[in-house]
């Protein structure tokens, strides 16, 4: 299945491959801050339909995870770090999906506020 997503203002525009089969919460100082609702896939699987120059990133904490966001509008599209495997993941913010049920996946929570 292909998903097209992208940030309030259209600044970031992408497209993602995969099954959504799960969304997950977590808890930590950023996600709990912004509401993210994530999906993980290979990085291969996310292709940027915009410039790379419209994406902002924040790095925080262990500075592994590569938080992507518009520089215009602020939204948070995407994350980008290296899997437990050492394999290039994306996590997508479900709730930046185009034409998505959000009720139709069940939501895992993580406590990273603790890890």
């Amino acid at each position: 299945m292909s998903y097209t997503g992208s940030c309030h203002c259209g600044g970031i525009r992408f497209e993602v491959d995969g099954e959504v089969d799960s969304g997950l919460a977590c808890n930590c100082s950023m996600c709990a801050r912004r509401a993210s609702l994530l999906w993980f896939v290979p990085r291969d699987k996310l292709r940027l339909l915009t410039s790379e120059d419209a994406v902002s990133t924040y790095l925080f904490n262990k500075h592994v995870i590569r938080h992507r966001f518009c520089a215009k509008c602020g939204i948070h599209a995407f994350g980008e770090a290296q899997g437990p495997d050492g394999r290039a993941m994306a996590a997508i913010n479900l709730r930046t999906l185009e034409n998505f049920d959000l009720d139709s996946v069940p939501v895992k929570h993580y406590d990273g506020r603790s890890t």
